[in-house]
């Protein structure tokens, strides 16, 4: 029991890490470690890949929020629409084939891997600001944030807060129909579509999705997929680890920070896909 536990931990301790340094809740590592490597039933590997996002989340809220990279005005603004898909997501889940779902999510993963790979190639500055469009402007959406690994402070604009908002409200179909967080889509919304910085799109990304995380685990717990021994370790382990992750992100560079997102867009893309052809 003690080898299991220790186990979990950093099964956790690892996830917490990646998810705070992307985004992406942590989700990617949880399911598929749980479901290949231990033989953990799909639907408690699921439950627990909910709760991590929610730790994930929790450890990583504070810390950019303190580093001014979280931007709450976006957040609360996004998930208008994320919510809005998420209820349409959940109406269409009664009627849709969730095998072309996984392969479709599986193919968007892969083709925002190739524009990662494309911006990791740009020799074009990181931060070059955009304009605003009109919505940015009345909801006062752009920010800044000390960049420790720049060792300078980054302002940016919101460019294409429509296309964004259209991004989101995707997201939320996509967690609602599949019970994933949609991470990947959230950032993607942000830093491809709006044109935000990566750093500032991880932190509010890892910030949303433990708002829309809750109403998932509600749920989940409600239906018996939580599993107490299971999700105890893996959420210490990834509280502790989403700290760490958000502690170490502003002195990583942006262009590590790509690669690494690179290389996890690759792996969820395969793994919606093998799950879509089951």
């Amino acid at each position: 029991m003690l080898i299991y536990i220790c186990t979990m931990l950093l099964v956790g301790l690892f996830a917490g890490i990646l998810g705070a340094l992307l985004g992406l809740g942590g989700g990617i590592v949880i399911t598929p470690v749980l479901t290949l490597l231990f033989g953990v039933d799909i639907k408690y590997a699921v439950g627990a890949s909910i709760i991590a996002v929610l730790a994930t989340s929790s450890g990583s809220a504070i810390a950019y929020l303190k580093d001014d990279m979280l931007n709450l005005r976006i957040a609360m603004f996004l998930e208008i629409f994320t919510t809005l898909g998420a209820f349409v997501g959940a109406v269409l889940s009664v009627i849709t084939d969730s095998q072309f779902l996984f392969l479709l999510y599986g193919a968007l993963m892969l083709f925002q891997a190739f524009n990662m790979y494309q911006k990791i190639r740009s020799k074009k500055e990181e931060h070059l600001p955009s304009q605003n469009d009109v919505i940015a402007e009345k909801l006062n959406l752009s920010g800044e944030y000390f960049d420790k690994g720049l060792n300078r402070t980054i302002k940016y604009q919101v460019a294409n807060v429509p296309g964004g908002s259209i991004v989101m409200f995707f997201a939320g179909v996509m967690s609602a129909l599949l019970g994933i967080g949609a991470g990947a889509f959230k950032v993607l919304a942000m830093d491809t579509v709006m044109k935000m910085p990566l750093k500032a799109s991880s932190a509010t990304a890892n910030f949303m999705m433990g708002v829309t995380g809750t109403a998932s685990a509600i749920f989940y717990l409600f239906v018996g997929q939580i599993n107490p021994v299971l999700v105890t370790p893996i959420a210490l382990g990834v509280l502790v680890g989403s700290f760490i992750g958000s502690r170490i992100m502003p002195y990583v560079p942006v262009k590590v920070l790509r690669w690494i997102f690179l290389v996890a867009l690759l792996a969820l893309g395969m793994q919606m896909f093998i799950r879509g052809v089951k």
